[in-house]
């Protein structure tokens, strides 16, 4: 098998998907805008070649690399980055050379705010109500029946990119008196906690591994204050919560991906679905996957897309939780007074590069705990404030 896979070097763990594709026989072709001198060894010694660009956005220049990869290895068998940001780029490459997944007229439906509602329409499933506004008058209208707070966001933005609440007409106006030039939605403002529905499908859409997170503040909110986050797994998947997740992987026809979807539970214990990802969590929590279970998903991933089978057999034996911290802020307690405290329940201590540190943190501990009154003791230890 030839796999193309692009940006390996970003976030710095996608190595190991590198690494363990060519553990389970594949030929792994890299395309990327760092040097080749400059990745990591393991990743180097994943790599069968590594075609290096001057920009990964340049489309005429990854359409060479992906021409010199024919010439020299033939056809290639899969395109991916498992990453959000190349997933239009990806499924442009699949389309030209013919490649199995997910193709470009299919990117609407699992990128667009506006289109991932209506499937959840179609799935019958509650989430928030709101529509694309192309101009403060269709957003004074709407606002007049949805009520402030509001929320508005990219209609194909990323994460809590260009997020903000809305209180007020004057909060509306102000927006769209600086509005860039591109689709937004609004939606109404959902009082609740995050919780999530993740895990990995078959090529015949089949739930190979599941599991559930919930956070203690949502990544919007984490970019808008500056502030630290947290969140951890659940042992138990609820079961309202696991039964609209497999209806959603169903209704957008997950197939060999990961997911991440995104619900709100409300303070009634009712949930509301916010936004459908095709792709693994973000952050660290491929690794908090495989430290709450003992498992290595990244082998359970290569050995899918290769062929090699995915009859994984798994406990969720801990709670495991990503704790951040922001290096502006002063924290009770320095990292050698939490290894006394927290003793053998810190699994890994992360460093984040700058582009994720707003949302997920400078650095964050992965916790790992039987007990759920554990973890949240866990959180109020590194996180207490000095």
């Amino acid at each position: 098998m030839n796999f193309v896979f692009l940006s390996p070097s970003f976030p710095p763990n996608y190595r190991f998907f590198c690494d363990r594709l060519k553990r389970a026989g594949a030929v792994v072709l890299g395309i990327g805008e760092e040097p080749f001198h400059s990745l990591v060894p393991e990743l180097r010694s994943s790599l069968a070649w590594y075609y290096q660009v001057g920009d990964m956005r340049d489309l005429g220049a990854l359409r060479e690399a992906m021409r010199f990869f024919m010439d020299r290895f033939g056809p290639p068998d899969r395109i991916d980055s498992l990453n959000e940001y190349w997933l239009e780029t990806e499924a442009v490459l699949r389309s030209e050379f013919g490649v199995p997944g997910i193709k470009a007229h299919e990117v609407p439906s699992i990128r667009r705010k506006s289109r991932m509602m209506e499937i959840f329409e179609r799935a019958g499933v509650p989430h928030a109500r709101g529509a694309v506004v192309p101009d403060a008058a269709a957003a004074k209208g709407l606002a007049a029946r949805l009520k402030f707070p509001l929320v508005v966001k990219p209609d194909d933005g990323m994460g809590a990119e260009m997020t903000y609440r809305l209180d007020s007409a004057r909060d509306l106006e102000r927006f769209f008196g600086a509005k860039p030039d591109r689709d937004f939605i609004l939606q109404e403002f959902i009082e609740g906690s995050i919780v999530t529905f993740d895990g990995l499908a078959d090529l015949k859409g089949r739930i190979v591994f599941s599991t559930s997170h919930v956070y203690g503040q949502g990544v919007m909110e984490s970019v808008l204050s500056d502030s630290h986050i947290s969140y951890y797994s659940m042992r138990e998947v609820p079961r309202d919560l696991e039964e609209a997740g497999r209806r959603l992987v169903e209704a957008f026809g997950v197939r060999e991906r990961f997911f991440h979807l995104e619900f709100f539970r409300r303070p009634d214990g009712s949930l509301c679905a916010l936004e459908a990802n095709i792709r693994p969590p973000g952050g660290p929590t491929m690794d908090m996957f495989n430290f709450a279970c003992d498992i290595d998903m990244y082998s359970v991933w290569a050995g899918m897309m290769t062929g090699c089978g995915t009859d994984l057999r798994y406990e969720r034996k801990y709670h495991c939780g990503y704790i951040s911290r922001k290096n502006r802020l002063d924290y009770a307690y320095p990292h050698e007074r939490l290894m006394d405290m927290l003793g053998g329940t810190v699994a890994a201590r992360v460093f984040l590069p700058p582009v994720l540190a707003r949302a997920m943190g400078d650095e964050g501990y992965i916790v790992r705990t039987r007990d759920e009154g554990d973890m949240l003791r866990a959180v109020d230890l590194i996180q207490k404030a000095a």
